[in-house]
């Protein structure tokens, strides 16, 4: 193999690299930025479920469930999926409570 022979290769190797990496690295970025978001989300409705259960003086098992159940889920940690359950779980158990609480 001549040398320039092996600095085309070499050339076109890094330009594949390059490639790769200008559209990786800023899909991950948004990827995880996503997650965040999501994960922010999550911790918002776990804190305002809470909040619904101290301020009712009901009994409501199924909300106690679902927000025991969201509370594991942001424990576990996840991606965008996991954060979008346990923000559904912890939205259903604040409207069971708040409903409680209406009467």
């Amino acid at each position: 193999m001549s040398w320039t022979s092996l600095v085309w290769f070499l050339g076109g190797a890094v330009l594949l690299c390059a490639g790769f990496a200008a559209a990786y690295v800023p899909r991950r970025r948004a990827r995880r930025r996503a997650a965040a978001v999501e994960w922010s989300r999550a911790r918002t409705a776990i804190a305002r479920a809470e909040v619904s259960r101290d301020a009712t003086t009901a009994d409501v098992p199924e909300a106690e469930r679902l927000l025991a159940k969201a509370r594991h889920l942001a424990a576990e940690g996840g991606g965008s999926a996991a954060a979008r359950a346990a923000t559904e779980c912890a939205t259903e158990a604040d409207r069971l409570w708040r409903e409680a609480a209406d009467g």
